[in-house]
């Protein structure tokens, strides 16, 4: 079994990427998304989103990142693979997952997955652009009104010349609303001969081990339910116990450590609040402590706070 940390836009950032392959043994760390459209990137806005490129493509712990593409022009999306790649890439993504609607409207993400003949197009360019020993990968939905173009999509990407597809269990209009469709994701894993991996609504050790099972994927991407559970790798892995509350606490304190300079010390409060919106899903005192910071806004205050505990 393989675990992999999904992307997600605006949250993991290469700073809790740091922070929770320390954690967690996680196999693969895929990128928040870069948005191509009618150029080609400069090397500075790789190295942005993927400061990782500086050190093999991998976390401090060793983690192998991957980029993540997000875009409608198969020619440009070549291109910026390419680029990628010629930065020390470890291998490409594309996005095809992403429901936001500010992206949707763009004709990003999940919008696309009407466009079966685009999906095959895109997959194409960008494997023939990238070199033979690296990867491509993806990210789907089940479809984008219906839960029924994710058999058709799914072919059209290996086709195209994927190499290992993962599939987010709910289609576009679901959003991220329970629950996850995991067992439709097993007509794609029987008729693709490439690995495929189950994605959404996995919070817990047991629900990992139902989506495996339904989906008959043995490999698992964690997005959401890594944040609300910071240690949730290890134990699906490895079988430890739920991390306890206050040793979060403690990563709470340690992640200041990680603030980046200039960002008008703004990073460290607004990431906290991200954060602890997500531990409440799993720990009742992050509500309480949501509260206590919710209008702090310096890096000083939250920490006292945090040390008051």
């Amino acid at each position: 079994m393989r675990l992999i940390l999904a992307p997600m836009e605006g949250v993991l950032d290469h700073l809790m990427r740091d922070l929770l392959t320390r954690l967690n043994p996680f196999d693969l760390c895929v990128t928040e998304f870069i948005r191509v459209v009618d150029m080609r990137l400069p090397p500075r806005v790789f190295y942005r989103l993927c400061p990782e490129l500086h050190r093999d493509c991998r976390t401090p712990a060793g983690t192998p990142v991957r980029i993540q593409l997000l875009g409608q022009d198969p020619d440009w999306l070549a291109e910026n693979a390419a680029q990628a790649c010629r930065l020390g890439a470890r291998g490409i993504d594309l996005n095809f997952g992403c429901p936001a609607k500010t992206v949707n409207r763009h004709r990003g993400g999940a919008a696309l997955l009407d466009d079966t003949e685009l999906l095959y197009r895109i997959a194409r360019a960008v494997r023939a652009a990238v070199p033979a020993g690296l990867p491509v990968s993806a990210k789907i939905r089940l479809g984008v009104e219906q839960k029924d173009t994710y058999l058709e999509n799914s072919l059209a990407l290996y086709e195209g010349g994927v190499s290992e597809l993962a599939v987010h269990a709910r289609s576009k209009k679901d959003g991220y609303r329970p629950p996850a469709y995991w067992s439709l994701v097993a007509g794609i894993r029987q008729a693709l001969p490439i690995p495929v991996v189950i994605n959404g609504e996995i919070w817990n050790a047991a629900q990992a081990g139902q989506a495996r099972a339904q989906s008959g994927c043995p490999d698992v991407m964690l997005g959401r339910g890594a944040l609300a559970l910071p240690n949730l790798a290890a134990t699906i892995k490895q079988g430890h116990p739920a991390m306890a509350w206050e040793r979060v606490v403690t990563l709470l304190l340690d992640y200041s450590a990680l603030e980046i300079e200039g960002d008008k010390g703004l990073y460290y409060p607004n990431r906290i609040k991200q954060w602890l919106s997500y531990l409440r899903l799993q720990y009742p005192q992050a509500q309480a402590l949501f509260g206590q910071v919710r209008t702090l806004k310096h890096t000083r205050d939250i920490r006292q706070t945090l040390a008051s505990l």
